[in-house]
């Protein structure tokens, strides 16, 4: 296992892949791990580089709270600490977060953005942080009754159904729902976890700001996703002066999960 000390914290991190760096970074209440549909496929173009935001799974958990910044700040950090000067950037709901205010702090290290079921404002975070701990309460008594409950959040009913039907199935080869169950409730966060990141979270508000950004941009997102709205992801595709965007029909928040190999292979043929 690899770790930076970063602003003071240790991240984990791990790399896989040469070429070109790509940054990728994981939403609220999740870990590194959830890229487990995307790894292998894009580590055969770029060097892709996974890491747990604080308070997220192998890194460290501090005990006070931090603000939005210090997650843009703790990117920077790790990029300064595996002496990568400029990335291309991929950030999923949260992490498209961090990418957006890290691309408009730090422009100059940004080469395209990859913006996946994302949102241009934090407001309504508090109400996933309270189901978040909700969930967190459940997974102790049954970690299955916990993750069906937040996939119901997460993904479309038809591939929600899909999953119920056959949770030993390796969907596209590549993961199934076993994987992803312990992907959620493995070093899942604390109560105390949720409402830092959240409350670093909501300071995320940036609608008026995304004309800054002249990178090539592509905003990827579900019909059906409840966290980050087609409308909302519009709103960002009209202000982004250089984007583009697809919209996955009958899929859900976790859109990169529901369709990998389409959405893998989008994010390929853009960053090519």
């Amino acid at each position: 296992m690899a770790f930076a000390e970063v602003n003071g914290i240790k991240l984990y991190y791990e790399i896989h892949g040469d070429g070109y760096p790509l940054f990728i970074l994981h939403g609220y209440g999740a870990t590194s791990k959830v890229w487990i549909g995307q790894v292998d496929a894009l580590s055969e173009h770029f060097k892709v580089i996974l890491y747990d935001q604080r308070s997220s799974g192998k890194s460290d958990h501090p005990k006070e709270d931090y603000t939005l910044n210090n997650l843009v700040e703790d990117l920077k950090g790790l990029m300064d600490f595996l002496k990568v000067d400029k990335t291309h950037l991929m950030g999923q709901s949260m992490g498209g977060w961090v990418s957006q205010n890290f691309a408009l702090k730090y422009p100059e290290r940004v080469n395209k953005l990859v913006m996946v079921g994302t949102n241009h404002k934090g407001a309504g975070l508090h109400i996933l942080r309270d189901t978040m701990i909700d969930l967190y309460e459940t997974a102790k008594t049954s970690k299955d009754d916990a993750f069906w409950k937040y996939a119901k959040l997460m993904h479309h009913r038809i591939f929600l159904k899909e999953m119920k039907a056959d949770p030993k199935k390796k969907f596209y080869g590549l993961w199934s729902v076993e994987d992803l169950i312990e992907e959620f409730t493995d070093n899942q966060m604390s109560p105390e976890d949720y409402k830092r990141f959240e409350k670093a979270g909501s300071m995320h508000d940036v609608l008026d700001q995304l004309t800054e950004l002249n990178h090539p941009a592509i905003l990827i997102g579900g019909s059906h996703d409840k966290m980050s709205p087609k409308l909302v992801m519009d709103e960002m595709h009209a202000e982004l002066p250089n984007s583009t965007i697809k919209i996955f029909e009958n899929s859900g928040h976790h859109v990169f999960i529901e369709r990998a190999p389409e959405v893998n292979e989008l994010i390929i043929d853009f960053l090519k």
